[in-house]
C-alpha cells in the first residue's frame, strides 16, 4: 500500500508549533536562553506523538500504518527544528550560494517507515565544501534531536562526496536508494537524485545484486541459518524484515520503484507475489512496533519472555492443543517461510535475466552433465534451464500430479536449483495434491526413495517443505509445519527438527561424525532395515501440538501412514514401536543409574531384541543432535553407549560381541596409551581408585582430565582440587571438583554454585574406592567474555574450598546473594515428585521434575539430607527450563524407604520447594 493511501498522522498542528517556538525565542531574547524551554516543549510533543501512535496501534493493530505515522511525525519535527534553527538560531545574515542546505532522510527513515525504536538517518546535503553556517545548523539540530532521545545516524556531505562514497561503499549506496527531501533546497536534492542514478546505479546493477545477496547470506549466518529458530530476530533473522528490505532495494536499484506494479510489469514478481510481499511486511511491522513499544527500546529479538505478551496483545487464543503463544509463533514462521519463498523466486528471476551471478554446479561443463540434460528433455516433463530444474510447460502438474513429487527427485538427481517458473507453477498446483495422489503407489515409491536416499534427503525434504508440497502430500506433517514448541530446549520448529533428524542419520551413515559417534557409525552399517529407521526419524515428533502424549499420537499416525508408504506389517510395527519409545533410551541413560542391574533389566524388557536396541540408539542420537547447537555432548554419548553395552548381552542371550569386562579393560588400556609418558605406577594408582562403572560412564577424554587433576592434587599433598573450562558455543562452563566424600557434599557443592548465581544444567557424580567425590557440574554460562566466565568459576572453586574448611556457611552466603530473575520465568512447569521402590533392588528412587532455577539443586539435596536420607547417586539433567533430577537414596541404615507416611513426607517437602520461592 502506498503512503498516499494512509491519512497523515494528526500528531500536532505544525503552524501553531512554529508560532509557539517563535514566541519562546522572543520571550527569552536569545537562542541559548530559549533552548531549555524549546526543548521542554518539544519533549512534550514527542511524548504525546508516541503515545498517540501506541494507542492507534493497539486500536487497529496496523504496524505499517504506525510506522508510517511515526515517520511523518519525524518529518514534521525535523522541518520544525530546521525552520526554527535557520530562522532564529543561525540565521544567514548575508545568504550566499554556499549557505544552502537540504536535509534528507536516508536508510530506513528514507523508506518513510519508522519503528518506535528506529534510528533516524539524516543527510545534511551541501552544494560545496562545509561552511561555518552549515556546520552550525547541522550541529544544533543534531544536539536537539539527541536531547529529545533520538538515535541519529548522520552525515554532512556535498553532492560530489555523496557520489564518491556511494561508488566505494555498498552500505552508503543502499542508504541513498531511499533518500528523500525533508526540508531545504529542492534543486540541490534533485541534483543528487539525478546524478546518483546516472553516475552510481547505471551499469552497476549486477555487482550491487551480488553484494546484497552476499550481505544477506552473512547476516543469516550471524543470526542463525534457519528461519525456524524459536527465538527469531525479526529484523536480521532469515525471513525477517531485512530480507524484505533486500527485495525492496533490488527493486529500487533495477527498476527505480519499490516492489509493486512495476515489478509485475517487468516480470520479477506476479501480482499475487506482490500482495504476499505486502502482507508479510504488514505482519512483521505490526510485530516489530508492538515489540518496540513493549520493551521501550529497539529490541529485535522475539525472546521467550516477550512472545506470550505479544501473542496476547495481538489477540491470539489457545486453540486445538496449541497455546496462544504457539499459534502466534506459528503464524510468524509461516510468514518467514513466505518471505523466504519470495527471496528464492526473485534471486532465480534475476539470474534468468543474467543480472545476478549464477551459482556454480558440480560438473556443469562435464559431458555427462550435457548427456543427462538431453535425457531429461527427451524422456521427462522437465528441463534444465541455466542450471535450474524447470518444467516443460505449465500443464505438467495438471496432466500428471505425480510430477509434483517426481520434480524434486529430478532436481536431487541432477544437483540443480529450482527454476522460478517451476516454483510458481508448484504453488499454483496445490489443488492437485489430493487423496488420489497421496494413495498413488508411484508417488509414494518416489517419496520413499527421496526420504531414505543416500544423496541428500535432508536438503530435498526441506525443499519440498518450503515449496509447500511436503505438508500437503503428508497432511500429518503439514500440521506441524512452522509449529514452535514453547520451551527453552528445542531450538527449531517441529518440522525443521524432524528434517534435521533425518539429516543427522545421513551424517552418521556417511561417517561424518565417526570420531564423535564411534558406536553409532559402526552400528548403522549393521542394521537390517534402514528405511524403518529413516521413517521413524521423519515421524517421531509428528504428534506434537495435541493434548495427548505426542509419542502415542505419533505412533497412531505411523500405524496409518506406513502401509500407504509401502511398508510391510512387520516394518510398520517397528516404526510404531520406535516412535512410542523414542525418548526412552535417552531418559534412562541420563536419568537413571545405569550401573544398577535392575535399570538395565527393565530397559531390556522394553527393547526385547538386539535389532531394536540398535535402531533406538541411532534414533536417540540423531534426535538429540537435531534439537539444536550445544545440546549434544560427549557425556550424553558416553551414557548412551554404556546403556547399549550393558543391555546388549541381556538381549543376545549372553553371547555379546563385547563383554562388560572387555569394555572396562579396553577403556583402561586406552587411558594407559594416552598417559604413556607417566610412570606406570601412577596410572595403576589412578585406575585402582575407580569402580568398574566409572569406565563405562566416563568418556575417555574426561578420564584423562580426571587423571591429571588427581595427580596434581596428589603431588601438592591436597585432598581438594578443582578445574574449570568454558565453551561459548555450548554456553556451558564445566567445573570439576575433587574432595573427600560425605553425605552433604553434593548439597554443599550446589550451594556454592547458587551463592555465586550459577545455574546447574547438569552434573556427573562419581565416588572413588578410597572415599573421594569426583563431581563435574555443567553450569549455564552467564558472561559474554571467556575471561569473565572463568573468573566466576574461580570464585565458585574458592567458595567450595572455604565451605569445606568451615570458614563460612551456605545459608550465610545465600542470604547475601541478590538473585536476578531468570529467563525461565516465562515458562510454567508443573512440579512432580515420584518416590519409587520398583526401579532398583537396593535403592529408593526419587524423581523430581520442576521449573529450573538457580539454587534448586541445593535446596533439594539439602532437604533430602534434612530428611535423613543418604544419596547414593544423583542424575542431574535440564531440558531448557525443565529440571529433571533423580536421586538414588536409602535411609541412614542403608535400607529403602518403605513407609507410606515417610514417602508422603518426602513428596510434600520436595513439592513445597518446587512450588515456592528459593529456600535460604
Amino acid at each position: 500500500m502506498s503512503v498516499s493511501q494512509f491519512p497523515p498522522a494528526p500528531y500536532f498542528d505544525t503552524q501553531e508549533l512554529r508560532h509557539t517556538l517563535t514566541a519562546l525565542f522572543n520571550a527569552h531574547g536569545s537562542a541559548s536562553e530559549a533552548r531549555p524551554a524549546v526543548l521542554d516543549r518539544l519533549k512534550l510533543l514527542v511524548k504525546a506523538a508516541r503515545g498517540t501512535a501506541r494507542l492507534q496501534l493497539e486500536a487497529d493493530g496496523n504496524g505499517r500504518r504506525c510506522a508510517m505515522g511515526l515517520a511523518r511525525f519525524q518529518d514534521e519535527l525535523v522541518r520544525l527544528l530546521y525552520d526554527y534553527t535557520v530562522a532564529h538560531v543561525y540565521r544567514a545574515t548575508n545568504p550566499s550560494d554556499a549557505e544552502r542546505m537540504a536535509v534528507v532522510a536516508t536508510g530506513g527513515y528514507g523508506r518513510e517507515l519508522l519503528a518506535p525504536g528506529s534510528d533516524i538517518d539524516l543527510l545534511f546535503l551541501l552544494p560545496y565544501k562545509q561552511t561555518p553556517w552549515g556546520e552550525s545548523v547541522a550541529e544544533y539540530m543534531l544536539y536537539m534531536l539527541w536531547d529529545l532521545g533520538f538515535k541519529v545516524g548522520h552525515a554532512t556531505r556535498t553532492v560530489d562526496q555523496c557520489l564518491k562514497m556511494a561508488q566505494a561503499d555498498t552500505t552508503i549506496r543502499t542508504s541513498l536508494l531511499d533518500m528523500w527531501l525533508i526540508q531545504g533546497d529542492e534543486q540541490l536534492f534533485s541534483e543528487l537524485e539525478q546524478r546518483f542514478r546516472n553516475e552510481v546505479i547505471k551499469g552497476s546493477e549486477r555487482a550491487f545484486i551480488d553484494a546484497k545477496m552476499a550481505e544477506r547470506s552473512e547476516r543469516h549466518r550471524r543470526a542463525g541459518e534457519s528461519r525456524y529458530k524459536v527465538e527469531p530476530n525479526i529484523k536480521d533473522g532469515k525471513g525477517g524484515l531485512r530480507d524484505l528490505h533486500t527485495l525492496h532495494w533490488l527493486s529500487k536499484y533495477l527498476l527505480g520503484h519499490e516492489v509493486g506494479p512495476t515489478s509485475v510489469a517487468k516480470g520479477i514478481f506476479t501480482e499475487k507475489e506482490v500482495a504476499t510481499f505486502r502482507q508479510c511486511e504488514d505482519f512483521l511491522w505490526t510485530v516489530r512496533c508492538f515489540l518496540h513499544f513493549y520493551t521501550g527500546r529497539a529490541e529485535e529479538l522475539l525472546s521467550f519472555e516477550i512472545q506470550p505478551v505479544l501473542a496476547e496483545r495481538l489477540g491470539y487464543k489457545d486453540k486445538s492443543g496449541l497455546r496462544a503463544v504457539e499459534r502466534f509463533m506459528k503464524h510468524y514462521f509461516l510468514v518467514a517461510k513466505e518471505v523466504g519463498d519470495l527471496t528464492t523466486i526473485l534471486c532465480a528471476a534475476l539470474e534468468m535475466q543474467q543480472l545476478k551471478s549464477s551459482p556454480m554446479f558440480d560438473g556443469l561443463l562435464n559431458p555427462m552433465t550435457w548427456k543427462l540434460r538431453r535425457q531429461i528433455r527427451e524422456k521427462t516433463d522437465f528441463r534444465i534451464d541455466n542450471g535450474r530444474m524447470n518444467i516443460a510447460d505449465p500443464g505438467v502438474f495438471k496432466r500428471d500430479p505425480v510430477n509434483l513429487i517426481r520434480f524434486f527427485a529430478q532436481a536431487e538427481n541432477t544437483n540443480t536449483f529450482l527454476h522460478p517458473n517451476a516454483i510458481r507453477e508448484l504453488r499454483r498446483s496445490y489443488r492437485y495434491i489430493d487423496d488420489k495422489l497421496r494413495e498413488d503407489p508411484e508417488a509414494n515409491r518416489i517419496f520413499m526413495k527421496l526420504l531414505t536416499g543416500h544423496v541428500s534427503p535432508e536438503a530435498t525434504l526441506r525443499r519440498m517443505n518450503e515449496a509447500g508440497v511436503l505438508g500437503r502430500f503428508i497432511p500429518e506433517f503439514g500440521k506441524v509445519v512452522a509449529m514452535m514448541q514453547f520451551n527453552m530446549y528445542h531450538h527449531y520448529t517441529v518440522d525443521e527438527h524432524l528434517i534435521r533428524t533425518v539429516g543427522m542419520l545421513t551424517d552418521i551413515e556417511r561417517g561424518g561424525s565417526a570420531g564423535e559417534l564411534p558406536l553409532s557409525t559402526e552400528l548403522i552399517k549393521t542394521i537390517q532395515n534402514r528405511r524403518v529407521l529413516y521413517i521413524a526419524a521423519f515421524l517421531h515428533d509428528i504428534g506434537k501440538g495435541r493434548v495427548e502424549d505426542h509419542s502415542l499420537v505419533g505412533a497412531r499416525i505411523a500405524r496409518k501412514l506406513c502401509p500407504r508408504l509401502g511398508l510391510s506389517a512387520a516394518e510398520t510395527d517397528t516404526v510404531v514401536w520406535l516412535i512410542e519409545q523414542h525418548l526412552t533410551m535417552s531418559n534412562v541413560a541420563q536419568s537413571r543409574d545405569i550401573s544398577d542391574p535392575k535399570t538395565v533389566r527393565d530397559f531390556a524388557d522394553i527393547v526385547q531384541s538386539p535389532e531394536r536396541l540398535k535402531l533406538l540408539l541411532l534414533l536417540s542420537v540423531a534426535d538429540i543432535r537435531a534439537v539444536g547447537p550445544g545440546v549434544w555432548n560427549g557425556w550424553k554419548g558416553q551414557l548412551l553407549r554404556t546403556l547399549y553395552y550393558e543391555t546388549e548381552p541381556l538381549l543376545s542371550g549372553g553371547h555379546t560381541q563385547v563383554p562388560r569386562d572387555t569394555i572396562v579393560a579396553d577403556a583402561q588400556a586406552e587411558l594407559r596409551a594416552a598417559l604413556k609418558d607417566w610412570p606406570a605406577e601412577d596410572v595403576d594408582r589412578f585406575i585402582g581408585r575407580h569402580y568398574p562403572d566409572y569406565w563405562l560412564r566416563t568418556e575417555p577424554k574426561r578420564q584423562i582430565y580426571h587423571a591429571r587433576l588427581l595427580r596434581r592434587a596428589e603431588s601438592e599433598g591436597k585432598t581438594f582440587a578443582a578445574e574449570h573450562a568454558t565453551d561459548a558455543f555450548t554456553a556451558i562452563t564445566e567445573l570439576t571438583v575433587f574432595a573427600p566424600n560425605h553425605p552433604r557434599l553434593l548439597s554443599l557443592f550446589a550451594g556454592a554454585c547458587a551463592a555465586n548465581g550459577a545455574n546447574i544444567a547438569g552434573a556427573h557424580i562419581t565416588t572413588t574406592r578410597d572415599g573421594f567425590a569426583l563431581d563435574t557440574f555443567l553450569l549455564a554460562r552467564e558472561m559474554d567474555q571467556d575471561e569473565d566466565e572463568l573468573r566466576r568459576a574461580t570464585r565458585i572453586e574458592e567458595t567450595i574450598e572455604r565451605l569445606l574448611r568451615g570458614e563460612t556457611w551456605v545459608r550465610a552466603l545465600l542470604e547475601k546473594r541478590r538473585p536476578a530473575p531468570p529467563r525461565v520465568e516465562a515458562f510454567t512447569v508443573a512440579p512432580e515428585v515420584y518416590v519409587n521402590n520398583a526401579l532398583s533392588d537396593a535403592f529408593t528412587v526419587i524423581e523430581v521434575t520442576g521449573r529450573d532455577r538457580t539454587g534448586l539443586l541445593y535446596e533439594l539435596t539439602n532437604a533430602l539430607s534434612d530428611l535423613s536420607l543418604d544419596i547414593a547417586s544423583a542424575h542431574i539433567t535440564t531440558f531448557g527450563e525443565k529440571a529433571v533430577d533423580v536421586f538414588y537414596v536409602t535411609d541412614l541404615t542403608g535400607k529403602k524407604i518403605e513407609s507410606d507416611n515417610r514417602q508422603q513426607s518426602i513428596k510434600d517437602r520436595l513439592t513445597t520447594i518446587l512450588e515456592g520461592p528459593p529456600q535460604n
